[in-house]
């Protein structure tokens, strides 16, 4: 017999014998008020037509999907060792809720990774190490072109809005970025009250549907970006054309988080998909986007504009460089977003399968800018998985000047990566428009605790930098990271990913043999 026909003979049976029990014994008739409800539930899972798994075993199909309901938890909590889970290993969760917390962050008993996997990573330290003196180390961005440079500190939050965050989380990031002295970049949701609201230093990010700048057709509002570009809290303009976990498809905010007060604030339909288009109105072509930089920039009163992508295609990225080299107009700094980099909501093949990953953009845009010869004049942030003071190291060393992380101060926010961002079901707070669960999210409690993941990941930063012999990070280069290649096949970054001459791409007979059909390829008018 099936395990149907076991079900229909069971609830059969059921129901005749407590049915007639029932008539004379009263035990029997609890019997059937527990039993019924079952038996309802069977019968409905065989009358149903969309699961096939209710019909050819009802009740006891929903064991499996109750079991599937909790995989993530079990999986995150039980299953899953300190360094193989993912997105986010609990090795780097635990680091960042320790710091955030202001508990201690210390490990006994020697490293938990396999120091002979090929892939290991490892800073060369000197046998005449410093003492850091400036905990606090800063990074001036604004170029020749700039009227208002800002000095920036080596870590900062990454592009996320409001919207996509609650406003008590919103506000506690930039409550913490306040306390910190660091910046907080908006995300292209629009400058909120939220972000204004306490003060900390803005980078204000205009994304393709302009909000916080947007006409009622949804183009550039040019009157409305000089009004809020001229906000004290703002510090920085960042455009942003493609970001690593999307690169290519414009943004996306659920229906389920549009409410009334993010639709004013986008200038939006209130409980709609918000799809940003892929690509933006209000210039074409490199020479376009950076007519576009000059233009924001005089409009801001002469503050640091620059551009946010992830690298795709190096004949687009050589358009830049080659527009940059005609036009004479420069960003003051350009966000590298790696492939791996983290969104609310992204399709599935987008997030896992598109976007080059940050080392090897970061290696590419560091070269082509000192190919170019511009490199001293353009500053690079890396943005895509950068948790602890060794990944803003080895992005330094690759090329970056500061770095962004937005899963990292989520967590210190107390994300628990149940990875629920898109549906609006966020259990901590952060990444939801529920009122109930936004309440609970308090913001004092909070932003001291993200300050306090800044100021112990910088701490660290100035501590590895004198355990290489270094007085300031701008002496950190590709010879002091190590990498285990294979086996016993160890070299360094400047080894494996050798810098080249400065100004090479000037001329063609020098321009690298490998860049060399794609350079010749690549017009500054044109993507």
């Amino acid at each position: 017999m099936t395990m149907r026909q076991y079900f229909i003979a069971f609830a059969v049976l059921s129901t005749l014998l407590l049915g007639g029990l029932s008539a004379f014994w009263q035990p029997a008739l609890w019997g059937f008020v527990l039993l019924g409800p079952i038996i309802v539930l069977g019968v409905v899972d065989m009358l149903q037509t969309k699961q096939t798994l209710r019909r050819l075993y009802p009740v006891l199909s929903h064991m499996r999907y109750m079991l599937e309901a909790v995989r993530p938890e079990i999986q995150q909590y039980f299953v899953e060792s300190d360094t193989n889970g993912t997105p986010v290993p609990r090795e780097f969760r635990s680091l960042i809720y320790q710091r955030a917390k202001g508990a201690r962050d210390t490990r006994p008993f020697g490293t938990i990774f396999d120091v002979n996997r090929s892939g290991y990573e490892w800073l060369n330290h000197s046998l005449n190490a410093k003492h850091p003196h400036d905990m606090h180390p800063r990074i001036l961005f604004g170029g020749e072109q700039c009227q208002q440079p800002y000095a920036m500190s080596p870590l900062n939050i990454s592009a996320m809005s409001y919207g996509a965050l609650s406003k008590n989380a919103i506000r506690a990031l930039n409550r913490g970025a306040k306390m910190g002295g660091f910046a907080h970049n908006t995300g292209e949701g629009g400058l909120s009250p939220y972000h204004l609201e306490h003060g900390g230093d803005l980078i204000w990010q205009i994304g393709t549907g302009y909000f916080g700048c947007r006409n009622k057709t949804g183009g550039f509002n040019p009157e409305l970006f000089r009004e809020n570009a001229a906000k004290s809290a703002v510090k920085m303009i960042e455009i942003k054309l493609s970001q690593g976990a999307k690169p290519g498809h414009g943004g996306m905010l659920p229906a389920a988080k549009v409410t009334e007060e993010v639709a004013i604030i986008r200038n939006v339909p209130v409980g709609v998909d918000v799809l940003s288009p892929a690509t933006h109105s209000a210039f074409s072509g490199p020479t376009g986007l950076l007519e576009f930089v000059q233009q924001l920039r005089e409009l801001s009163g002469g503050k640091p504009v620059g551009f946010k992508l992830c690298i795709g295609r190096r004949t687009e990225f050589f358009a830049l460089c080659k527009a940059m080299l005609a036009t004479g107009i420069l960003p003051d700094f350009i966000t590298v977003d790696g492939g791996e980099g983290g969104t609310g909501a992204a399709p599935t093949e987008m997030t896992n399968s598109v976007g080059t990953p940050i080392k090897d953009a970061l290696i590419f845009v560091n070269r082509c800018l000192i190919g170019i010869g511009l490199r001293d004049k353009i500053r690079i942030i890396a943005a895509g998985q950068m948790y602890s003071a060794f990944h803003m190291l080895r992005a330094m060393a690759l090329g970056a000047d500061t770095v962004n992380s937005a899963r990292g101060m989520m967590l210190a926010l107390g994300c628990i990566q149940s990875r629920t961002c898109n549906t609006d079901h966020c259990p901590t707070g952060i990444a939801t428009q529920n009122p109930y669960r936004n309440a609970g999210l308090v913001v004092t409690d909070k932003a001291q605790r993200v300050a306090n993941f800044h100021e112990e990941t910088v701490k660290n930063l100035t501590e590895l930098m004198g355990a290489a012999g270094l007085d300031s990070l701008a002496e950190l280069g590709p010879e002091h990271i190590n990498r285990r290649v294979q086996g016993t096949d160890v070299r360094t970054y400047a080894e494996l990913y050798p810098v080249i001459a400065a100004g090479c791409l000037l001329a063609q007979e020098t321009v690298p043999e490998r860049w060399r059909d794609d350079w010749n390829k690549a017009e500054a008018g044109r993507w």
